[in-house]
């Protein structure tokens, strides 16, 4: 009963996501994509409360791969989608939730996951929108070019989020372990290309916060 609560309460969430996104898409498109990346990743905070499944686990992520290869190739769910080709980040997105309910869920324990999901959604997702509203240096990595302040919110959002998830896990020395994984985070977010920090970040974060705890 506990995981059939957690699937409909996603359920809920995710609609309720998408619903208050369609009138933030008028003040613009950015704005929209940013708040649906960073409020959907607090599905593993649902995940946490109600759901102890694997394949319960897998069937809301394994269903957004699906419906989010389709709405990028038709634009079905255009608060979530570019007009221009800024490559498949919103279908990342859903493989590497996909990928880390699987590992986290298999080794039961689910919080190992949560600095990865969390970091993506928030980290990235205020990166992006503090580093083009404050004009600070910019730096290029290849083909990238990132920004000063956005890097930062990266690295900030991601010491947060990581200190509190291996204080949760009662790591030893959390705080130092913290600092290493957000300058991961950071790097990672910085160097990824096209969308590819949606499977870079959240994945190698978990991997990181599993060999920390």
């Amino acid at each position: 009963m506990k995981n059939l609560i957690g699937i409909i309460v996603s359920i809920i969430y995710i609609a309720l996501i998408l619903l208050i996104s369609k009138p933030l898409a008028k003040k613009g498109e950015e704005i929209s994509r940013k708040f649906v990346h960073i409020m959907l990743s607090n599905i593993w905070i649902i995940y946490l409360i109600f759901i102890d499944s694997l394949w319960v686990a897998c069937i809301l992520p394994a269903l957004f791969v699906v419906i989010n290869t389709l709405s990028y190739k038709f634009k079905l769910i255009k608060s979530m989608e570019r007009e221009e080709n800024d490559g498949f980040g919103t279908i990342y997105y859903a493989i590497s939730i996909l990928v880390v309910t699987i590992f986290t869920y298999l080794l039961k324990k689910p919080m190992i996951g949560m600095a990865g999901i969390l970091i993506m959604g928030y980290g990235d997702g205020f990166a992006a929108i503090i580093g083009r509203s404050i004009n600070s240096p910019k730096y290029k990595i290849g083909n990238t070019t990132k920004s000063l302040a956005g890097s930062l919110t990266m690295f900030v959002i991601s010491l947060v989020i990581s200190t509190i998830s291996l204080y949760i896990l009662g790591t030893e020395y959390f705080i130092i372990k913290a600092i290493g994984i957000s300058a991961i985070a950071t790097v990672l977010e910085a160097i990824s290309i096209i969308g590819l920090d949606n499977i870079t970040v959240p994945i190698i974060v978990t991997l990181v916060t599993f060999f920390a705890i």
